[in-house]
């Protein structure tokens, strides 16, 4: 069976990035319901020495569409939040899923190979695109996107682990 890059990160992206969308349309609605801030979600943490939910949703996005955009340009960044609102979050999200969604499968699979270089701070990390991809941005994809939906469950929003996974890649 032929796997591809394409297949590794683009679909997986799609997938979770949508159910990304659903979990943040049933937290604001969650919230209104309730008479919370969405402010206050958005500066949420799950411990005092972590990032809060606004870094956690603009990092599934920085790892989604700005990991495909480092195979492209061959240089990748740590992200940084401009102080969004929930609004701005519930955007950048559906932004980031289109942006994913424009990648063609050739394109993807030619960025086997490319040098994507990971600065951060003084440091620079070499890496080719696919074991970028796979080993560095896909982890912490999944890490942001659980983590925007773990802060969220706490505060009470009903979610389940069906919206986590989204629309699923049945047979057909």
């Amino acid at each position: 069976m032929a796997f591809s890059l394409f297949d590794a990160t683009v679909k997986n992206f799609a997938q979770v990035l949508g159910a990304t969308e659903g979990v943040l349309a049933k937290g604001r609605k969650h919230a209104e319901e309730a008479g919370k801030d969405l402010d206050a979600i958005v500066e949420s943490k799950l411990i005092d020495d972590m990032l809060p939910f606004r870094f956690q949703v603009v990092s599934t996005a920085h790892h989604s569409m700005g990991a495909l955009n480092a195979a492209v340009s061959g240089e990748f960044s740590p992200p940084t939040p401009q102080g969004e609102d929930y609004a701005g979050l519930e955007q950048l999200i559906k932004d980031s899923r289109a942006a994913v969604d424009g990648f063609t499968e050739d394109q993807v699979n030619g960025f086997v190979g490319n040098d994507i270089i990971f600065k951060i701070g003084g440091n620079e990390i070499p890496f080719v695109a696919e074991d970028f991809l796979m080993s560095f941005s896909l982890p912490n994809f999944y890490f942001h996107a659980t983590t925007t939906y773990d802060l969220l469950r706490q505060g009470g929003t009903p979610l389940g682990k069906m919206d986590f996974l989204g629309a699923m890649r049945m047979k057909r």
